[in-house]
């Protein structure tokens, strides 16, 4: 009972001045709010990169070409290509755990059809690249195993490719010139997107890699292997296993590859997000110091008001700690309360940023969490002092005191 009298008087006694009492908190309201927005946004920036990061396919480790050396002609990764189909039929019969292997090709060419022109992407594919990418058919098929093996012309083509060349009629059963080699649309893909880089990936033309191996490129090196590994898991171990079996087939010459998982293009991609994160929250956080400070302030300056008031209650019974207790749980109270506006000002502003600016938002409930118990603890820690200033008053020297 005693406790609940003291957290009445607490009340009151922040009530008396409530204009001062908002004011105070008003820091603690900037920084648990600034903490909750920045952190809020941050996990939005953060998600949104790695649902970007997933939209280019599940579990993948794909083999890029490396450093380049030929007699005393020395180039940097991905100079020169020495991949070959050979490695990517090697990995997939060899390397357990890959489910999925396709040899890639790419080049941009002038596609022609209905007596209009398009510069796009070509890439040469096998038949499970669209599995690899998780990549569904919107009308028609993938080109068939039969096409890969005679490098037929066949190609299936993106929504922006199809827009641009045939406005609104059905492409597929329909042909396309690639450098003036005619190919038959077989399929066309659902609509993908931009991915992480900016890259329009409805921007394409896919044939068969046999086919632009011998009708396209006309060179025989591939610009680089795409592997889906069977879990996420297995990814370290498929991508361990690919560069030995590589380097084997190497004879142990100087590595000319580079083997890259999926999981390192998101990390990377999100430290970014995570750095500015953790920047902006650390920046919010001195607002929450700056914060304590002013309570820490105004309760200095309560206890000098209410020496009287104290000094009476020290007179008729009220021992240190109840004076201590008092004087806390007002500066805990006023900053928990200030911590509750900042928490639901923080999402607010975080949901307001996010439909005016068109950011994604992510509300963490750990920091909702964290941002109510420092407020709390900066009550603590910045309350003692006075609270404990008040408590050792001299009870005659407070009556005594104008």
């Amino acid at each position: 009972m005693r406790l609940f009298n003291t957290i009445l008087v607490a009340l009151r006694a922040l009530r008396r001045n409530l204009l001062r009492s908002v004011l105070t908190a008003l820091g603690i309201i900037i920084g648990v709010a600034s903490v909750i927005a920045s952190v809020s946004i941050g996990n939005g920036a953060k998600s949104d990169v790695e649902a970007k990061i997933a939209n280019l396919g599940q579990n993948i480790v794909t083999v890029f070409p490396g450093n380049f050396t030929a007699g005393a002609v020395r180039g940097g990764s991905g100079s020169a290509s020495t991949l070959t189909v050979e490695d990517a039929l090697a990995i997939r019969s060899q390397i357990i755990g890959a489910l999925n292997v396709s040899p890639e090709m790419s080049d941009r060419a002038q596609v022609l059809a209905n007596g209009l022109n398009w510069n796009t992407t070509v890439q040469g594919e096998d038949i499970n690249y669209l599995d690899i990418r998780i990549w569904p058919v919107a009308s028609g098929a993938m080109f068939s195993e039969a096409d890969v093996r005679s490098g037929a012309k066949s190609c299936v083509i993106g929504k922006t490719v199809a827009a641009q060349l045939f406005q609104g009629e059905d492409p597929v059963g329909q042909s396309l010139r690639i450098r003036n080699i005619p190919f038959k649309i077989v399929g066309l893909l659902s609509n993908k997107g931009y991915n992480y880089f900016g890259r329009d990936q409805d921007d394409v033309v896919i044939i068969p890699y046999t086919s632009h191996l011998k009708r396209i490129a006309r060179r025989p090196f591939l610009n680089s292997i795409m592997i889906q590994s069977a879990t996420a898991d297995q990814m370290a171990r498929v991508q361990q296993d690919i560069a030995d079996l590589l380097q084997q087939r190497r004879n142990g010459k100087e590595p000319d590859f580079n083997v890259r998982n999926q999981q390192d293009l998101a990390d990377t991609a999100t430290q970014a997000a995570i750095t500015m994160t953790w920047l902006l929250g650390a920046t919010a956080c001195v607002s929450l110091v700056v914060g304590g400070i002013g309570v820490m302030n105004i309760m200095l300056v309560s206890v000098t008001e209410r020496t009287r008031e104290i000094g009476l209650r020290l007179a008729v019974g009220a021992r240190g700690n109840d004076v201590l207790r008092q004087f806390l749980l007002e500066a805990v109270t006023l900053s928990s309360l200030g911590g509750v506006i900042g928490i639901v000002s923080g999402i607010g502003l975080s949901d307001l940023i996010g439909y005016l600016k068109g950011w994604p938002v992510q509300i963490s409930t750990f920091w909702v969490i964290i941002g109510f118990s420092v407020s709390a603890l900066i009550g603590i820690i910045f309350g003692f002092f006075p609270a404990y200033k008040a408590a050792q008053l001299d009870p005659i020297e407070a009556l005594r005191y104008e």
